[in-house]
């Protein structure tokens, strides 16, 4: 194995080994892929997938810090497999790494890798047209095993009816609290948003200075708009988006935070600021956040003690029938149209995918493979930290991401953070804001090469 570091940054927040009857299942339907289609030419268009001539050679990996423990666990379990694993910024925060360097190998003719890790969801919106990723359900990953993934889970990856990534973790929305403090200020967690909304305002006459959420966070589109099916973000097609943000569903999540805000039991800091940390951490009676929440804030930036933090399913609008969750992060794995090696990258995507070795047993974040989630939950539960099951409440909100919301090139958290953030500081509404944020998505959009409507 070869570590190398480039371009190496911040990262999103973001199982046994798999039986060698799958990964030689995998490998049989590569080479018969390979076989019909011959080695000509590489295209990852809608016309049709054409493997290069499979000479194997090394897998090249690239991944970011928080996933270079898989391709190392992968290494030592497989040492017959050579490996060269690069470590990069894994396009944390939007830096278009990755796709800077496709451009340049795709000039060059050489240089790409084998199999990828991206910390976004949106890199098909470029890497297909760019003829870089590789039709993972043509052949290349049976569809035995892509059947396992939770519902939705793979929609980011799949254009015109084709996969062409698998995701590696979500971050569904759910609703975090103190299980404690409610019990001892005899408060009942909230089903619907609007039972939310009287709580957050009784506690701040309760109990002023607690927090039933953030908006400060450049994701607080993610975290609440989402949520309610609020038609900011509808990917209508490789680059078509309709964008509404002042319907019934955007205005009533608007004036829920917007009423809260005004109580102060809804902060406008970031939950990873100095100052959040240290004047505001402490006072969360509830907080709306993604599944990565748990470890990453709560046990791990707070250092909230143990026992004390819950989970419950997301608030539902009372007009609804069923809750609807957000996601707020997550990332996926690409396989190279390019790669003279498609059935060790094909076996390496299987494994570190669904592996639960690495997906149950190491990875930060909440599998996107279902069995393997399920066993990561079981740990979680083991590790005595968390106040009760928190499992029903994190396997139901996997399947309730509402499919409303896409993920387009362009970024809504730079759209929110230039647009809202500084207006919502100087105290300015959300509701006021919904026009000037829908004229700002619109405008990345079109920058984007996209087509808005209405």
């Amino acid at each position: 194995m070869t570590a190398k570091v480039r371009a190496v940054g911040a990262h999103t927040p973001c199982g046994t080994r798999r039986r060698s009857g799958l990964l030689a299942a995998a490998g049989a339907l590569v080479l018969a892929a390979v076989a019909a289609c011959g080695g000509g030419g590489t295209s990852a268009s809608a016309g049709g997938f054409h493997p290069v001539k499979q000479t194997g050679g090394p897998l090249t990996v690239w991944v970011d810090s928080s996933r270079l423990p898989a391709a190392k666990l992968y290494q030592q379990q497989h040492p017959e497999v050579k490996m060269d694993i690069v470590t990069y910024d894994g396009d944390a925060n939007g830096s278009n790494y990755l796709r800077t360097k496709v451009s340049l190998f795709n000039r060059t003719r050489k240089g790409w890798p084998d199999v990828v890790f991206s910390s976004q969801n949106n890199e098909t919106t470029w890497a297909v047209d760019a003829g870089f990723t590789a039709p993972l359900d043509k052949g290349l990953i049976p569809a035995s095993t892509l059947s396992g993934w939770a519902q939705g889970a793979n929609a980011p990856c799949e254009v015109n009816g084709t996969l062409y990534c698998l995701r590696n973790d979500l971050a569904q929305t759910v609703l975090w609290y103190n299980a404690p403090l409610m019990k001892q200020w005899g408060y009942q967690v909230p089903q619907t948003w609007e039972q939310y909304q009287a709580l957050g305002q009784k506690v701040a006459t309760e109990h002023p200075g607690y927090l039933v959420g953030s908006a400060g966070d450049s994701w607080a589109p993610e975290l609440y708009m989402w949520p309610s099916k609020c038609g900011a973000n509808q990917i209508a097609g490789p680059k078509a988006v309709t964008v509404e943000t002042t319907s019934a569903n955007c205005t009533r999540m608007a004036s829920l935070l917007d009423t809260l805000i005004t109580h102060k039991s809804m902060s406008l800091s970031s939950v990873f600021s100095s100052d959040f940390d240290k004047n505001q951490a402490s006072k969360i009676l509830m907080m709306p956040g993604p599944s990565w929440f748990g470890g990453a804030l709560f046990q791990g930036t707070f250092k909230t003690p143990a026992h004390q933090i819950s989970v419950a399913p997301m608030p539902r609008w009372s007009a609804d029938a069923a809750s609807t969750s957000g996601n707020v992060g997550g990332g996926t794995w690409l396989m190279s149209a390019h790669s003279a090696n498609l059935k060790a990258a094909a076996a390496f995507l299987t494994w570190v995918t669904t592996s639960d070795d690495y997906q149950a047993k190491l990875a930060p974040g909440y599998p996107a493979y279902a069995p393997a989630a399920k066993n990561w939950l079981a740990k979680q539960g083991s590790s005595g930290y968390f106040a009760g099951d928190i499992s029903a409440p994190l396997q139901a909100a996997a399947n309730q991401v509402w499919p409303g919301w896409g993920y387009g090139q362009f970024s809504q958290e730079a759209v929110w953070a230039a647009t809202l953030t500084p207006k919502l500081t100087a105290g300015q509404s959300i509701v006021s804001l919904l026009p000037a944020w829908k004229t700002a998505i619109a405008n990345y959009a079109r920058a984007d090469g996209y087509k808005v409507s209405p």
